[in-house]
Order: C-alpha cells, then sequence, then structure tokens
C-alpha cells in the first residue's frame, strides 16, 4: 500500500509570498510558499510595456487561483511599496471563512 498522505498533498504549496518584476521579455513571479518552496515563471498576458498595476492585478490572480485550487483557502495579497517600478514584493493572507 502507498502513503495516502502523499496522495492527498497538493502539487504546489500554500502560497505565503510573490515577487514581481519586470524583465524585458515581460514581467516574471516568484511564489514562496510556506514549505519553503518558489514557483517561478514569465506571467501571461503582461509584456514588458504593461503598466505596473495591471502587472500585479495579474499576479494577485494567480496568486488567489492558486491558494483557493489547491488549498481550497481564499487569500488577499498585500503589496509592499515598491522600490523601484519594476520590483514588486507582497505578502499573502489567508481570508477568514464564513460559515
Amino acid at each position: 500500500m502507498g502513503n495516502t498522505s502523499a496522495r492527498h498533498r497538493p502539487p504546489f504549496g500554500m502560497p505565503e509570498g510573490i515577487v514581481l518584476l519586470r524583465t524585458p521579455g515581460g514581467w516574471r513571479h516568484s511564489i514562496l510558499t510556506t514549505e519553503g518552496g518558489m514557483a517561478s515563471g514569465r506571467l501571461d498576458r503582461a509584456l514588458a510595456d504593461t503598466e505596473p498595476d495591471a502587472a500585479r492585478d495579474a499576479a494577485t490572480t494567480l496568486v488567489v487561483e492558486l491558494a483557493r485550487d489547491f488549498h481550497g483557502t481564499d487569500v488577499e495579497v498585500r503589496w509592499d511599496p515598491p522600490g523601484t517600478a519594476d520590483v514588486w514584493t507582497g505578502s499573502v493572507h489567508p481570508l477568514p471563512r464564513h460559515l
């Protein structure tokens, strides 16, 4: 028999933070998880000339959907003030469940 907990483990750890960076090829993200993992990639539909507000909105949607789809948890992303317009960091906070 296999390990039942391994079969039920989500393939993506619970997000706890995000870094968003504009590169010449477009916006990229690194999502940090509570387990110490990281998932990085290109932010779909966010070219290099996409405004920071639109890139942050797209990144927020990505994190919210990952938390909901893989962990059944609603979250919000709180963005820190930027050091520059091309680099943003944010923290992920679970929202209270409504019964």
